[in-house]
């Protein structure tokens, strides 16, 4: 009886972890480790706390609503999530993609702007749920590492032209980076000089406290030394913009109010940020999975995101993404189990209820130099300079989003990469690689006769890869390639085989293309041969209803076979014996 109530709980839990993932591992919780996330989580609420507040100050909010986009998109994450370690939470990139499309529509209206970024939320978190429904997990990896590298290299671009204002004591307006960097060299004379030594205090705080204290939070110790600086001296008396008063108490739990009529622009605008941060969350949790050791279901991710950006817009909060640092950060503090972001979001919301007055001595100038730290932390040159060795085209496509990410905002430029990217899989995927086949003096086995020299190929056969599949986008190029290969071979050609090792597959087009050039080659008086994937292409052929007895006829297992049987269909003069 007790193991039959184990075996009921055992499948309870198991039907459960379908759809909340997480649960089971919480109700299951080994409390052994509960030392180590209780110290991860309040080490990464350290950090949380500064960046959320600076993060939201980028996206255009109150501190406080950074704070709020902080606290339940966590807990949410932590039950629908399959990473034992991903932080969610407000992000650079994200932040910036809010910024760029809502700020538009908001005409500036400020409380238009809050709520239509709550909606904005709401709906990438409700495409997330929508996608992990449908498993489109692999959507990840529709953002190649170069159009990622270019994006978030753009968006540093633009957070230090537009945070570098802040440090000097003003408000850079234009867009571009020319316009940007023109206004800011104009402006130079208003300089408020106090502004910017406060921000160089906070920069230099900023770098010091890493290289001296690497095991405390930069970010947070900078803002502290700030806002101690200016409450001690009075200098918000003099001119230095503070945070002022910060709310205290918890976010107000309810529905975002979609306005009507930017509905579809903020729809189109929720699909291209779904992306971005399902594809950047991504490549974070995937990392830490291989460091550590476990697995992670990118469709449960796609809607654990979903929550989360869901439980954000419930709480008045923006859109959240995966956090590199914030995940790091529990990492290297011993973080083992999703428990670690339900301790950062207790402390956060503790932070809210008791300790909001020290927040409104931080001045602006500081948040806007951890922002400027951020943004040069964002930066990537050194993939990008690998990138540049390894392939041109990947380097110009990385280049051009990086461009108009700062020209044209991100949300449009990650969509024109994603475009591009797209145009050329496809142009890779129309025209593969093919070659002829032979044999290689002191070399085992059949080779490409182009990449080798001195390779030789067989009388009277013709050995043919197509690297690809044989589809709509390419057949005709297959067929147009095989009867070049054909007539170059000459009029002493017996028998034309297909190595279809690397054919990974055909649609309807791709059959007729390979039946209309076997009726080609037989006219010619040239035999079509397939060799490899016999059991899997006569299977496939039976199931369809296409399958004749007489297509075995010319269909070997492997090259080799293949091989042995023309040799044994011409053993007179007119064609040598091959060697194997």
């Amino acid at each position: 009886m007790i193991d039959q109530g184990a075996s009921l709980q055992e499948k309870g839990l198991h039907w459960l972890g379908r759809f909340a993932p997480g649960l089971p591992q919480l109700l299951r919780y080994d409390f052994a480790n509960l030392r180590f996330d209780l110290v991860a989580g309040v080490s990464v609420a350290a950090v949380a706390l500064p960046v959320a507040v600076a993060y939201a100050q980028l996206a255009g909010f109150d501190p406080v609503v950074g704070l709020y986009a902080s606290i339940l998109p966590l807990v949410a994450y932590s039950v629908f999530g399959t990473s034992r370690q991903l932080i969610v939470g407000p992000d650079a990139a994200t932040c910036a993609m809010v910024a760029a499309s809502v700020a538009p529509l908001a005409a500036g209206n400020p409380e238009h702007y809050w709520s239509l970024a709550v909606t904005l939320a709401f709906l990438t978190g409700l495409f997330c749920v929508g996608a992990s429904f449908l498993r489109l997990g692999a959507l990840a990896d529709f953002l190649s590492k170069p159009i990622l590298v270019g994006f978030l290299n753009g968006v540093a671009i633009s957070i230090l032209l537009g945070q570098i204002g802040k440090i000097f004591g003003f408000d850079i307006k234009s867009g571009g980076i020319i316009p940007r960097l023109y206004e800011f060299v104009s402006r130079l004379g208003e300089t408020h000089w106090v502004t910017l030594g406060v921000g160089l205090v906070a920069f230099g705080t900023h770098i010091a406290s890493r290289r001296i204290f690497p095991r405390l939070p930069a970010a947070l110790v900078a803002m502290v030394v700030a806002g101690l600086l200016v409450a001690l001296l009075g200098l918000d008396q003099r001119g230095v913009a503070i945070l002022g008063a910060v709310p205290e108490g918890l976010p107000p739990l309810r529905l975002p109010e979609f306005p009507v009529d930017k509905l579809s622009a903020l729809v189109a605008d929720a699909a291209g940020l779904a992306l971005v941060l399902f594809s950047s969350a991504m490549l974070t949790a995937r990392s830490f999975a291989s460091k550590n050791r476990y697995d992670i279901d990118v469709d449960r991710e796609f809607a654990a995101l979903g929550a989360a950006n869901m439980a954000a817009g419930l709480s008045q909060g923006f859109a959240i993404s995966g956090a590199d640092s914030r995940t790091a950060m529990s990492d290297a503090t011993g973080g083992r189990t999703q428990v670690t972001g339900l301790v950062t979001a207790a402390t956060i919301a503790l932070v809210l209820l008791f300790f909001t007055e020290p927040l409104s001595y931080v001045p602006v100038a500081a948040l806007g130099a951890v922002l400027v730290f951020a943004a040069i932390s964002l930066f990537d040159f050194s993939t990008l300079r690998e990138i540049f060795r390894v392939d041109r085209i990947e380097f110009t496509l990385s280049v051009i989003t990086t461009l108009g990410v700062v020209a044209v905002g991100a949300v449009d430029a990650i969509l024109v990469a994603v475009a591009l990217a797209l145009v050329r899989f496809i142009r890779i995927a129309a025209r593969p690689r093919d070659e002829v086949l032979g044999k290689v003096p002191g070399m085992p086995g059949l080779h490409s006769i182009e990449r080798h020299d001195g390779a030789e190929t067989f009388s009277g056969l013709l050995i043919y890869r197509f690297d690809g599949p044989i589809t709509f986008f390419n057949s005709a190029y297959f067929k147009q390639r095989a009867l070049e290969k054909v007539r170059d071979a000459g009029p002493g050609l017996k028998w034309f085989v297909l190595d279809a090792i690397p054919v990974s597959g055909a649609d309807v087009t791709g059959l007729y293309a390979l039946r209309d050039l076997q009726q080609e080659l037989e006219a010619r008086g040239v035999a079509f041969v397939i060799a490899g994937r016999k059991t899997e292409i006569l299977v496939w052929l039976k199931e369809k209803g296409l399958y004749r007895p007489q297509m075995e006829e010319r269909h070997y297992p492997t090259l080799r076979q293949a091989l042995k049987a023309y040799r044994r269909a011409f053993r007179g003069a007119e064609a040598p014996p091959i060697e194997e």
